[in-house]
Formats: C-alpha cells, sequence, structure tokens
C-alpha cells in the first residue's frame, strides 16, 4: 500500500469516528432519559469592570431559571421531568473564543465551526472529550446605548454555544431568554423569525391557532420575540412568557422521545 492510500485511509478513518461520535453524542443528550450536562462558562466580553464585577458575583442559581422553562415545557409535552437540567457554572475563562466569519462564506464558517470546536476542546483540559456536556461560553459586556451585541449562536455538533449577554442584573432574566434560545439550538432547534428578526408565522409565534395580526403575550423560544398589542416587536421580560412550540418540540426530540418513555412505562 502506497503512502498517499494510507493517508487517505487513515483520514476517512478519523472522519468516520468524528461522523460517529456526532450520532452518539447526539442521540445520548435528545433521548431525555437523564438532566442535560450544561456547563456555563462565563467570560468577560469586552474588559470592562461592569462585565468583571458581574462575572465574580455570578452564581449557579442566576441560570435556574432555565432549568424551570424547560420542566414546565417538558410537561405539556407529557411528562414533566425534574431537573431537565444540571447545571454548574465553571470559574471564569480568560481566554474568548475565535469570531465567527462576517462574511458568511460557506468555506470560512466550517473552517471557523472546526476551529472552534478545537479551541473548546483545549479548553477543557481533558484528553477525551465529554461526551454529552453542553458547553455554553457566556461573554458579558457592559451595557452601552444604542450598542446591540453580537449574534450569539448554538452549534449541534460539539454541543457548544457561545451567548453574548448583559452584564447588569437588570438584564439577567433576558439573558436567560437568550442561553435558553442557544442551548436549545445544541439540540437541533432552528430559528424561528426572519431576516429582519419577525416571528415566522405560524411556527414562529406561541398560540399558532390565532390569525397572524392578533397580539401575543407569550413568545416562542426559537423566535425569541413577540408582537404586542400595540404591532410592536419586543423580546418578552422573561422565560415565564416564552414556550416551546410544536416545531421545535420536534425537532429536540420531544414528541418521539417522550412517546417511548411512555411506551416503556406501560
Amino acid at each position: 500500500m502506497t503512502f498517499r492510500r494510507l493517508r487517505i485511509l487513515l483520514l476517512l478513518g478519523v472522519l468516520a469516528a468524528a461522523l460517529g461520535f456526532t450520532w452518539l453524542e447526539q442521540s445520548r443528550v435528545r433521548a431525555w432519559r437523564a438532566p442535560l450536562d450544561v456547563a456555563v462558562v462565563p467570560i468577560n466580553g469586552d474588559g470592562s469592570a461592569q462585565a468583571a464585577q458581574t462575572i465574580r458575583t455570578l452564581q449557579a442559581s442566576d441560570f435556574h431559571e432555565i432549568n424551570a422553562f424547560l420542566e414546565r415545557e417538558t410537561a405539556r409535552y407529557g411528562v414533566k421531568q425534574s431537573p431537565v437540567l444540571q447545571i454548574s457554572l465553571l470559574p471564569e475563562l480568560k481566554e474568548k473564543p475565535p469570531a465567527p466569519p462576517r462574511d458568511g462564506s460557506v468555506l470560512k464558517t466550517v473552517l471557523w465551526s472546526l476551529k472552534l470546536r478545537g479551541w473548546v476542546y483545549r479548553q477543557s483540559g481533558q484528553w477525551l472529550p465529554q461526551l454529552g456536556k453542553v458547553k455554553l461560553f457566556v461573554l458579558y459586556h457592559a451595557p452601552r446605548d444604542g450598542i446591540a451585541l453580537e449574534h450569539s449562536l448554538g452549534l449541534q455538533k460539539g454541543l457548544i454555544g457561545v451567548v453574548h449577554a448583559f452584564a447588569d442584573p437588570h438584564q439577567t432574566r433576558q439573558n436567560n431568554i437568550v442561553i435558553a434560545h442557544e442551548l436549545l439550538h445544541t439540540l437541533g432547534a432552528t430559528d424561528k423569525y426572519d431576516a429582519e428578526g419577525r416571528p415566522v408565522y405560524p411556527q414562529g409565534y406561541a398560540e399558532p391557532g390565532l390569525p397572524q395580526p392578533a397580539p401575543r403575550h407569550q413568545a416562542e423560544i426559537m423566535a425569541g420575540r413577540l408582537v404586542n398589542g400595540a404591532g410592536q416587536l419586543v423580546m418578552p421580560p422573561s422565560l415565564e412568557q416564552c414556550v416551546i412550540g410544536a416545531m421545535t418540540a420536534r425537532e429536540i426530540n420531544f414528541d418521539e422521545g417522550f412517546r417511548r418513555r411512555f411506551a416503556s412505562a406501560d
């Protein structure tokens, strides 16, 4: 066998192993047979004193609202799990994750995704990958008038979320909406809003049976916003005003997974 063929076989073997690992990891976390293992890693996103102070005072309980949201929604889809998540707050990380490409090139995006996964692996300090652990890197920024945060993201491959959040105690509950949104991305949920940020009808609306112009008091979590009675597009104040819609439930395996659970319990 020539060296070239050996190299190709080795590369194919690595690719097959990576695909198998990804499939196994996704099957495990989407089975909903045990609480999801979620690690929150805070990062000072802008180097500000306000972000540093916010990180110093963080507690794991600041994210418990996300578990309460998922407990409520699992109950709506057939069986209440308690807890749905096991959230651990890890020490502050001093290094920022690699930034995604700004031009949206497919090739650059793929290369960045691989670079991000490699970066996460190096930060773990583990020889073997942590199978089934969702890693949420939360970058805190001091609020600035008229300046929006960078776009947050969640990757299904690698179970990685990069969240940009406000370093303001008054924003904690809305930060948790963004964190929950990206967490569900890691489990296979897709966005339910259009290029202008408006919910897509009907899958991006809570109570999709109502006519589209009717105001809503709740938001579909993967749309992240609702149109209120004044016709304004707004972010709900907390996860208490968010729901998981039928399409998102199918994407994260609520329906099938819960039916299997019921069948095995009979």
